[in-house]
């Protein structure tokens, strides 16, 4: 048969992308456009070959096996194959498990029925060699495909470059059309303009509940440069000796020039799904435990037309993330003084809600190979983007979330 078939290894090709670009292997360090990614390939594949293009197939690792936010959305484009072998977990690192296997079956069964008359390789595993030869001695001509290597040496096997009939390697520039590193060095959200209101709200005093609690817990470490007013619109924080400011010392203070508000014992203000030094308190405000879910809002209908968007055109951003969770509760939403009521509440977020939020983002790959639990960036960039777009809806702006 006179076309091509392209087999990709993705712990292969994502693993070396993140190194090039990001410096490490770590596949949660890179946002992906897989739309772009299948396109680029198919355009590649049919142009060194000069066949057309009969069937990507798409090779993964996946924790029991099933299939992940990506996977969903890729098995879903047309001319993709998805293959998932298991994704194991040993001292403290993931591995794949079946993926080679897998890409060996395949490769030899495409050639051994002469479904191709030529193969794409992108992997860089020796372990694929044998399969390698048995395609050629069947008449495929195999082709083998590198990502740039961040170091300008090989990431691949010497013997599976010597045995391959064609080789390319898919450099920086054809990377970043579909791949692109996480940036990390900044706020989560968007930066925003200077806002004096801020600034005096953490230089007013802090209630003596957060002053007594401060003294019994070491002062934060900032991970990032502290900037003065004006730089780079950063306010001013509060001097060290003083503490920065919980959401739970922010809630408790009102406007500038104004003495703290008085909270009853039980109104205890943090995120949900923190392991703080503060306890959680027996029960929640009523307004916050009266707060509905999404689950609550959701109809069946809605729920699927949900999944579709999630696999087709959400692209799994932290930030973006929590927006669509905040857009989707607010419009299904029908009694709007809990809008309001949440909008108060800022910068806590209920805990059914938060914790329905956050499990809504580790569908998208968000959670770190650390104890299962969300990156504490990422939960930062989540919850940031669900207040921007609730201030969006309700015209209410609020001080930026900083981690």
């Amino acid at each position: 048969m006179d076309r091509c078939i392209v087999l990709v290894d993705a712990g292969y090709l994502l693993g070396a992308a993140a190194s090039l670009l990001a410096g490490e292997p770590s596949r949660s360090r890179i946002t992906v456009d897989h739309t772009a990614l299948i396109q680029g390939l198919r355009e590649r594949a049919e142009s060194d070959t000069q066949q057309p293009l009969l069937r990507i197939y798409w090779f993964d690792g996946a924790p029991d096996r099933v299939p992940q936010p990506e996977h969903r959305r890729l098995r879903v484009m047309p001319r993709v194959t998805v293959r998932l072998g298991a994704l194991t977990r040993s001292d403290g690192r993931w591995a794949q498990k079946g993926v080679d296997a897998a890409m060996h079956a395949e490769l030899t069964e495409l050639a051994r029925n002469r479904a191709c008359s030529d193969v794409v390789l992108v992997t860089g595993d020796g372990d694929l060699l044998p399969g390698m030869m048995a395609a050629k001695e069947h008449g495929v001509a195999v082709h083998l495909w590198a990502v740039q290597a961040a170091d300008g040496d090989y990431n691949q096997s010497e013997d599976l470059v010597a045995e391959a009939d064609e080789r390319r390697v898919l450099d920086r520039t054809w990377i970043t059309k579909a791949v692109r590193a996480k940036d990390y060095t900044g706020a989560c959200a968007p930066q925003p303009a200077p806002r004096p209101e801020i600034a005096a709200i953490l230089s007013a005093p802090l209630p003596e509940s957060a002053l007594g609690a401060a003294t019994d817990r070491p002062a934060p470490q900032p991970r990032h440069p502290v900037a003065g007013p004006g730089q780079n619109g950063t306010e001013e924080r509060m001097s060290a000796a003083k503490g920065v400011p919980t959401p739970k010392d922010l809630a408790a203070l009102r406007a500038p020039g104004t003495q703290p508000a008085q909270h009853p014992a039980s109104a205890t203000l943090r995120w949900s799904s923190d392991k703080g030094w503060v306890d959680r308190p027996t029960a929640e405000p009523p307004e916050a435990a009266s707060m509905p879910t999404l689950a609550q809002l959701t109809t069946a209908e809605q729920r699927w037309a949900d999944r579709e968007e999630d696999i087709t055109t959400v692209g799994g951003d932290p930030f973006e993330v929590g927006q669509v969770f905040a857009r989707r509760w607010v419009e299904r939403l029908g009694d709007q003084n809990h809008l309001q009521k949440l909008s108060g509440m800022y910068p806590r977020i209920p805990h059914r809600v938060d914790g329905e939020l956050l499990r809504y983002a580790a569908r998208f790959g968000l959670l770190a190979h650390k104890d299962d639990q969300i990156d504490e960036r990422d939960r930062y960039a989540i919850r940031a983007g669900f207040w921007r777009e609730i201030s969006v809806r309700t015209g209410v702006e609020h001080p930026p979330l900083d981690d």
